[in-house]
């Protein structure tokens, strides 16, 4: 029941504080941002990489990395015990603090972001693999991409990725169907890590097609030649990790109340990050199913 006479940012902070265990943790970017990844690092493959990605996702609903960019994530409903498994595969957190991720450390039994992508890289690459694991081993590799650039996974703080940061986002956007009773009178009762998740990109208003035409349009002057960084899953993560604190992504301790002027600041740091997601996801492919 709706509440009445109330300060609405006081009811969704409160009751906000249950979604973490309502909903479990947040993907990166929700399904538009990953399938955006996955979309346009498709449009820059190599001849060679995109046969091998046809062949490999055959019989897949919709047989596109943008199609099977949010996979690893539905695994949640699909498939629980392997959720469970490979949970930790979407993060790392620098336990000591700073962005200098030590994997010994921070990526225990290979269970972090960074150490997931090289394991099913070497999947993908060994024609030895039954095409089933390989199969698997490119629809994780095409959400974790994601995962490493957006900054709330890869970072050093205790807040679990900003998932424990509550935040109060007046906003005309609507939220996901889980999400709809932390909605109350044009405001949403959410975290820090949800707003980069969905509301920054979802804001734009924009469909997939349109979105990436958009993004694909944008000169790429940040972006030398392929070369050995852009398969480097460490370095995004340090990349993403530096930007938390560079471009002041958590606003102040004291201010937990947001509206469209953060979405509107925040969005061309998201969409970079979209599209060097994409590029360095497709120089990957490339170098390990395509030319080289």
């Amino acid at each position: 029941m709706r509440p009445v006479h109330r300060n609405p940012f006081a009811v969704l902070l409160s009751t906000a504080l249950l979604t973490l265990a309502l909903a479990g943790p947040a993907g990166a970017w929700a399904g538009l941002g990953h399938r955006m990844v996955g979309e346009l690092a498709q449009r820059h493959l190599d001849p060679a990489a995109q046969a091998e990605v046809a062949r490999l996702l055959a019989g897949e609903p919709d047989p596109s990395l943008a199609g099977v960019a949010t996979w690893a994530d539905d695994l949640r409903n699909d498939d629980p015990e392997r959720f469970k498994a490979t949970s930790r595969w979407h993060y790392i957190n620098a336990q000591g603090g700073g962005c200098a991720f030590d994997v010994a450390r921070d990526c225990p039994d290979g269970n972090c972001v960074v150490a997931a992508i090289e394991a099913q890289r070497a999947i993908l690459a060994d024609r030895k693999q039954p095409l089933e694991a390989r199969r698997d081993a490119l629809k994780f590799i095409v959400h974790l991409v994601g995962d490493a650039h957006q900054p709330m996974h890869a970072g050093n703080r205790t807040d679990s990725g900003g998932n424990k940061f509550q935040v109060s986002l007046r906003t005309p956007m609507q939220p996901e169907e889980y999400a709809k009773k932390y909605y109350v009178d044009g405001v949403m009762g959410t975290n820090l890590h949800s707003v980069w998740d969905y509301y920054i990109l979802g804001s734009r208003g924009l469909k997939l097609g349109a979105y990436s035409d958009r993004l694909d349009k944008l000169p790429w002057p940040s972006f030398p030649a392929p070369s050995k960084y852009d398969v480097m899953p460490l370095a995004w993560a340090g990349e993403s990790c530096r930007l938390i604190d560079a471009r002041g992504l958590y606003p102040p301790e004291d201010n937990h109340a947001m509206d469209h002027a953060y979405l509107d600041a925040m969005r061309p740091l998201a969409e970079q990050r979209v599209r060097q997601a994409a590029w360095r996801l497709a120089q990957l492919l490339n170098q390990t199913i395509g030319e080289g």
